[in-house]
């Protein structure tokens, strides 16, 4: 498939609240990539973390999958190559992407389709979705973080059930794991992951890209360092505070508090 057509398998529309939307466009092909789809999948983030407009992104499959993996008709073109080119990895980008990802998962997420939805910080999940890992069925050799992040999200031995079986996780028991924030019916897949972007688009849009990062960065640490890293990242924060921001801060936080609390 030609770069020029397979632009349109990717679509991205940037809405003017700051929500950005990716999706992934192949629904014949449940939505399994080629490498020119995971080329443009990944400049697609890459061009969304420097559009300062976006503030939150949203990623999403067209029709019965999130994503069924790659394309193994163009096995060996993809499988030489995924690991090379970080420009073209999707996994990559979406790892150095400083903006919220919010993985919205209907249907299939499967094997290369389930390292993307890893690789978004929050995940809705439509009733009757499932992640998949057929790495060992099809004899290919995890690359994009399956084998290492799923055993630290569910526990190390429901990850080797899930990869040394290639039995589906569903979207409920996903949930339970800690893997799914939430899990909704598939009406209201679109209207959750809106409400869920827009609860971080109220939030002070600095502190929200430094909290992803020093959670994110933190995870690839031990305890010890990754509480190091949190005291030296706050200093270097309030460091660089002037008066003003001070004031301002101090201002914000009596205005809100001399607010009535609203009922839960």
């Amino acid at each position: 498939m030609d770069r020029s057509s397979s632009e349109k398998l990717i679509l991205v529309n940037r809405e003017p609240n700051g929500i950005a939307f990716v999706t992934i466009n192949r629904p014949k092909s449940l939505n399994s990539l080629t490498r020119a789809m995971m080329a443009d999948l990944a400049q697609a983030f890459k061009s969304l973390d420097r559009d300062e407009s976006v503030r939150v992104i949203v990623l999403s499959g067209t029709g019965r999958a999130f994503c069924s993996g790659v394309d193994l008709t163009a096995a060996e073109d993809v499988f030489k190559g995924d690991v090379k080119d970080v420009e073209a990895d999707p996994v990559v980008q979406m790892e150095r992407c400083r903006k919220p990802i919010i993985g919205a998962v209907a249907g299939f997420a499967i094997t290369a389709g389930f390292e993307i939805a890893l690789a978004c910080d929050i995940l809705i999940a439509a009733k009757g979705a499932k992640f998949i890992d057929t790495h060992a069925r099809f004899r290919i050799f995890p690359s994009w973080g399956l084998s290492q992040k799923l055993p630290r999200i569910i526990g190390v031995n429901k990850a080797r059930e899930v990869s040394l079986t290639a039995m589906p996780l569903t979207a409920e028991e996903a949930e339970r794991k800690g893997l799914v924030n939430h899990v909704v019916d598939g009406g209201e897949l679109l209207k959750k992951t809106r409400e869920i972007a827009e609860a971080i688009l109220k939030n002070n849009q600095d502190l929200v890209l430094r909290y992803k990062s020093v959670i994110n960065d933190g995870l690839k640490l031990d305890l010890g360092h990754a509480l190091a890293l949190e005291k030296e990242r706050a200093h270097a924060y309030y460091n660089g505070m002037t008066k003003e921001q001070f004031k301002k801060m101090q201002e914000f936080i009596a205005g809100r508090s001399s607010k009535k609390p609203s009922k839960l």
